[in-house]
């Protein structure tokens, strides 16, 4: 919580926090070709954090432990699957940072199974 601080005006989404703790690859492109790599000129110990502490909760919470199983199923490698689930928790931290409510695993898999029944509700597009 360290890297969030207390003024809650300093990012306006949470993809802008993702930027700042350098989990948000870089892309570069040109022409044809399209690189991605991780950011090198950024905080080390903020990328760190995120991602020692993201490993950490595979052993403690059951979505993150099954969302990094179907990462590493489909093919990516540890660090990948890792730096992915690191991008979810700061999406869930940020929001409850914004609101001043403490993490509840419950009502986060609540609100997974609400988008997932409405997804599948979705009308398809051919």
């Amino acid at each position: 919580m360290a890297v969030f601080g207390s003024r809650r005006e300093r990012w306006q989404s949470a993809a802008e926090l993702q930027c700042d703790a350098v989990i948000a690859p870089i892309t570069e492109s040109s022409g044809r070709q399209r690189v991605m790599h991780r950011r090198w000129a950024c905080p080390q110990f903020v990328r760190q954090t995120f991602h020692e502490w993201a490993t950490l909760t595979v052993r403690c919470c059951a979505w993150a432990r099954a969302c990094y199983g179907d990462l590493r199923g489909r093919g990516k490698g540890h660090n990948a699957a890792v730096r992915a689930l690191a991008y979810k928790w700061i999406r869930i931290l940020f929001r409850c940072w914004q609101e001043r409510v403490p993490y509840d695993e419950q009502r986060y898999q609540q609100s997974q199974q609400c988008r997932a029944e409405a997804v599948s509700a979705a009308p398809t597009r051919r």
